[in-house]
């Protein structure tokens, strides 16, 4: 395959479709592939890194394909998202089954407290954390153009990123703690949340990444609401 403009890698995880179909409604001149074929995604102008699941599963279902080295190269030359587990697997390990990851960011996935998980008012909280949660911005980046501050986004995980490197955070929501939600290093932007199926909030956030231009050193700043440790 060629003259591919996106490319949205399947490893055999989640229902990529709906993140293509929204590729295509913000941008219908360019040609979007789901494809686990190494060369194309090394071939595309762009990369979408989705995915859903369990981190075990998802590094066999990489490994399986050939699309380690592939996801690193891409993720070091090319405009990147991540998103949910396409996320999470970008750091250097998992609590989720103790599981080596790609180790293309430094830091960690930890998972949401197990046992007297409440919120200020003392009601229990549910892990999986699942629906709409605000995301306050914490950087001026080209994917948040046009996109208020607080705006919703659609969330499902139990797990989330502990950066080591604060610089990268570029979004926190919270549950009912301050957690990491997005990050931003050169030409990766990742997201744990759903921009597939976050309105328009989440169709600007893509065709934001449509038109992205990234340049060196394009990261984030931690803001004194947040702490990135």
């Amino acid at each position: 395959m060629s003259g591919v403009d996106v490319a949205v890698i399947d490893y055999g995880m989640g229902n990529l479709r709906s993140v293509q179909k929204a590729l295509e409604y913000v941008a219908p001149a360019l040609t979007v592939a789901v494809t686990s074929d190494p060369q194309t995604i090394l071939d595309a102008q762009r990369v979408v890194f989705p995915g859903q699941g369990a981190a075990p599963d998802c590094m066999r279902e990489i490994g399986a394909r050939g699309l380690a080295e592939v996801i690193r190269e891409v993720a070091a030359s090319k405009p990147f998202l991540g998103i949910c587990m396409g996320l999470q697997v970008l750091y250097e390990h998992s609590e989720e089954g103790d599981t080596q990851c790609l180790g293309i960011l430094q830091g960690e996935v930890v998972r949401f407290p197990r046992v007297n998980f409440t919120d200020e008012q003392g009601n229990r909280l549910k892990v999986p954390h699942m629906g709409w949660n605000e995301v306050h911005q914490v950087v001026s980046h080209p994917l948040w153009e046009g996109i208020e501050d607080g705006s919703r986004f659609y969330f499902v995980h139990s797990y989330f990123v502990q950066p080591f490197a604060p610089d990268v955070v570029a979004g926190f929501s919270h549950y009912p703690f301050p957690f990491t939600c997005v990050v931003a290093s050169d030409n990766i932007f990742a997201v744990q949340f759903h921009p597939e199926k976050s309105a328009q909030a989440g169709l600007r956030l893509l065709s934001n990444f449509i038109t992205w231009q990234p340049r060196a050193g394009q990261g984030a700043s931690c803001s004194p609401a947040f702490s990135c440790s």
